[in-house]
């Protein structure tokens, strides 16, 4: 590999990829593993390799991978119906399809929601930023309402909030304690998200949960522990952010003091 000049700053090839939106470092991190990346066109498959972004050329699977110059923070009200992918191999609609790639082509997705789940998706122009969000020790608090079959009682929305045992596959998964209550009446602020909640729905009942981890399917396995499936979901905030204003499908651009205040 030719060596980087001495100008600029340098960084580990896993966080250039991560920086520059390519996935969280573990994933960044495989892609060198498979030999799936370059650097001055010497493909690079070991961990560690220094690389300066204002000099050395960067691909991976042949494309040739920019850092940002700024980092950006994009929060959508993702609709429902619309995959959390930002490349989807058979033209399914995804979250892909509503952002401006144009402008910020390294943009990635911080977690994600299922097909059918409404409400806030973050997203970053640096990787390591996403990956630093969804780790259990940063305590990032995500609220969801859940539209669920029938009326929790007290006593069973005491084992979330105790912390509930969710099966997924063959796995157990214990659950760390849970904020839930059950909403007597939806509040204006909820319904004003445009969301896939639908009151009025015989036989449902709406409840609302915060949470600081990201298992899969976590809030619906949770419910589904104690009786009560789920039957619309929608994710109100995710830290400090929150849909506000945002229809679904819409998205804005975060202001320096949310980035601030999301990395704590």
């Amino acid at each position: 590999m030719a060596n980087s000049l001495e100008t600029g700053t340098t960084m580990r090839l896993q966080k250039f990829l991560a920086r520059a939106g390519m996935g969280g470092r573990r994933r960044c991190e495989q892609m060198i593993a498979d030999g799936r990346v370059q650097v001055n066109g010497q493909t690079i498959d070991i961990m560690g390799v220094q690389v300066n972004p204002d000099v050395d050329v960067v691909t991976l699977d042949g494309q040739r991978v920019m850092p940002p110059s700024d980092e950006v923070v994009i929060a959508l009200n993702k609709p429902a119906g619309c995959y959390t992918t930002m490349r989807d191999q058979v033209g399914r609609f995804c979250v892909a399809d509503l952002l401006p790639l144009d402008r910020h082509p390294s943009l990635y997705h911080i977690g994600r929601l299922d097909r059918d789940t409404t409400g806030i998706l973050l997203f970053a122009t640096d990787g390591m930023l996403g990956n630093a969000l969804l780790h259990p020790s940063k305590h990032v608090a995500k609220e969801y309402i859940a539209q669920v079959k029938g009326s929790p009682t007290e006593k069973e929305l005491e084992r979330i909030r105790a912390g509930i045992e969710i099966r997924r596959g063959e796995r157990y998964h214990a659950c760390a304690p849970a904020e839930a209550e059950i909403l007597k009446k939806l509040p204006k602020h909820y319904l004003e998200q445009d969301s896939c909640l639908q009151p009025g729905e015989p036989n449902t009942s709406f409840v609302r949960i915060v949470i600081q981890e990201g298992v899969k399917h976590q809030v619906k396995l949770m419910l589904g522990a104690i009786g009560h499936p789920v039957v619309n979901l929608h994710r109100a905030s995710f830290g400090a952010i929150s849909c506000g204003s945002l229809k679904q499908g819409e998205w804005r651009e975060l202001a320096e003091d949310e980035i601030a205040r999301l990395q704590g």
